[in-house]
């Protein structure tokens, strides 16, 4: 297939469809870009022998139409010399050099029409390629977004985590059984002296809040 022809089959594809039948979307737009990026390099390296081409041919122009300025000369020396063979001899080899200038030239012309359809070419693939880009890069945000979101609800809600909370409640277990046996080692054994005076000290206190409460409440009552 031709450069020319695979860049249009390339800018007329339609995107959609061809991510829509694919098995990973995300491995047929990186495709489609490579494809591109190939293409448009080939397109221009085409563009620029085309050039090289048409420089090429300006400098043969350029000196055959010299040739024919040199031959009308030669053509006018030889008639003032009264040499009409050698005049008509020299007006055929600027002839000979006119009709190779017309052919380049428009050969040149071919290449102009070639030129220009490239740079159109160029033009429609890289709006293909941005667009084909554009699309990575949104396929690309949706994948990481799936994937993050699956991170977080796998950590929050996902097996390991069910796992770890299920086993707060043995933590918790194995807690109240060690205060269970703290608490038992308490079982049987007398109080101190300073235990005891302490929660005397306690119940005072105790005793006092709540003759300050009555005290407050009757007040309250007679007004």
């Amino acid at each position: 297939m031709g450069i020319f022809s695979r860049t249009r089959d390339i800018v007329a594809a339609n995107f959609a469809d061809l991510l829509d039948k694919a098995e990973d979307p995300a491995k047929m737009i990186r495709m489609i870009i490579l494809e591109m990026e190939e293409t448009l390099v080939e397109v221009r390296a085409s563009a620029a022998r085309t050039i090289a081409d048409q420089k090429e041919m300006r400098r043969h122009i350029a000196k055959l139409d010299d040739l024919q300025t040199n031959w009308t000369e030669k053509a006018e020396l030889a008639l003032s010399k009264d040499r009409e063979d050698l005049a008509k001899a020299a007006l055929v080899e600027r002839q000979k050099a006119t009709d190779m200038a017309e052919q380049l030239r428009g050969e040149v012309g071919v290449l102009d029409d070639s030129l220009r359809a490239a740079e159109e070419d160029i033009a429609k693939l890289q709006g293909r390629l941005r667009e084909a880009r554009s699309k990575q890069s949104g396929i690309q945000t949706r994948i990481d977004t799936a994937n993050n979101r699956f991170r977080l609800r796998d950590m929050y809600a996902g097996p390991k985590t069910q796992e770890a909370f299920s086993r707060f409640g043995e933590l918790e277990r194995r807690a109240d059984e060690a205060e269970g046996r703290a608490e038992a080692m308490g079982l049987g054994v007398s109080k101190s002296l300073e235990e005891e005076i302490a929660e005397l000290r306690q119940s005072d206190r105790v005793d006092e809040e709540l003759a300050a409460l009555k005290r407050r409440l009757g007040s309250k009552q007679e007004g």
